[in-house]
């Protein structure tokens, strides 16, 4: 019995307590209803209950919309297309292109740079990177080897004198097939110096071939055709003309007298039938062996009308091979310091 009436005292006590904590919690709930409730534009409408705004018993999924009884204008204003400015026509035939004037000029200037390059004239007077342009199409200096002035085109298959350039000085076209020597072939090369054309198939020459050369002083035609010889510059120092088919009526009368220059002067393996006079007084080297001579003038080498005139700068003379016994001639070598080589 004390312990009840001890209980009924203190649950007496707790009751107050109790009350109090539940008017706060009420107020609490409240408070986040008001702050935090649903939005009022989502709210049922004003006088309606939520299954009023939501009575999907009367709401018909299935039927159609009466469209022929729209409104057109619920949708917002109507636009009144009266307004328009232009009208609009569709026609059936295509625009006409753009015309080429029209176009952008930025697509011309592509165009022209993809087009090839016209032609270049070289002129044979300019003077050129690699030399003028040969027969068969590239500079000379690409077929052939050009170093400084001299022009290497040996035993490269030439049927022809390539174009030069301006500033050759010497010309070295050897064991090739050139069969004839134009005098254009020569033009303009006012410092060409050498030519050597050994191991051809030369068997003729224009007259003037060599005539605008100032400046030629060796010329090497060994081992070629030639029976003939054209009019050769007086600036000649050294002429090799070994091996060929040269006949005395070929080589010009008096041709090498103003020759003063002249030191070499080779014309054996050849079909001669003299020797070609008169020599220049500078000559050294005279060789004339296996042609047809057959005989000697007192005046070949020395001056019939000056007993005491000595040659003294041709000392080598050969005449072995020839049809000839120089023993029988020997006031035609009296004034030479040393005999000619030959048969006696």
């Amino acid at each position: 019995m004390l312990k009840s009436s001890a209980y009924s005292r203190n649950r007496a006590k707790a009751a107050p307590l109790f009350e109090l904590r539940m008017s706060l919690m009420m107020l609490a709930l409240v408070l986040a209803v008001v702050f935090m409730g649903p939005s009022p534009n989502m709210a049922a409408p004003t006088g309606l209950t939520n299954d009023d705004a939501f009575d999907l018993e009367n709401y018909i999924l299935n039927s159609e919309m009466d469209w022929e009884n729209q409104d057109v204008n619920i949708y917002g204003d109507s636009y009144d297309y009266d307004d328009l400015d232009q009208e609009i026509e569709v026609g059936t035939v295509a625009p006409d292109p753009p015309s080429a004037a029209s176009l952008p000029t930025a697509d011309y200037h592509a165009e022209e740079l993809t087009l090839p390059p016209a032609p270049v004239t070289l002129d044979f007077k300019g003077p050129g990177l690699f030399g003028p342009d040969t027969g068969l199409g590239m500079p000379t200096c690409l077929l052939c080897v050009c170093i400084g002035g001299s022009v290497y085109c040996d035993d490269i298959g030439l049927d022809q004198i390539p174009l030069l350039p301006k500033s050759t000085t010497h010309f070295y076209g050897r064991f090739n097939n050139i069969r004839h020597v134009k005098n254009t072939d020569f033009n303009y090369l006012n410092q060409l110096q050498s030519i050597d054309l050994t191991g051809n198939q030369i068997s003729g020459m224009d007259e003037d071939v060599f005539r605008s050369l100032p400046q030629l002083h060796q010329l090497l035609l060994v081992d070629n055709n030639l029976q003939a010889l054209p009019e050769l510059p007086v600036t000649m120092k050294h002429i090799d003309l070994r091996n060929n088919r040269l006949i005395s009526n070929g080589v010009h009368s008096e041709g090498f007298k103003d020759m003063s220059q002249l030191e070499f002067l080779y014309l054996s393996d050849n079909k001669l039938d003299y020797i070609p006079v008169p020599l220049p007084l500078g000559l050294r080297v005279l060789h004339l062996q296996n042609n047809n001579i057959q005989t000697l003038q007192e005046d070949t080498f020395c001056n019939s009308h000056d007993r005491n005139f000595i040659r003294r700068k041709l000392e080598d003379i050969r005449l072995d091979g020839n049809p000839l016994n120089i023993q029988l001639f020997p006031q035609a070598y009296i004034c030479l310091p040393r005999l000619p080589v030959g048969s006696h």
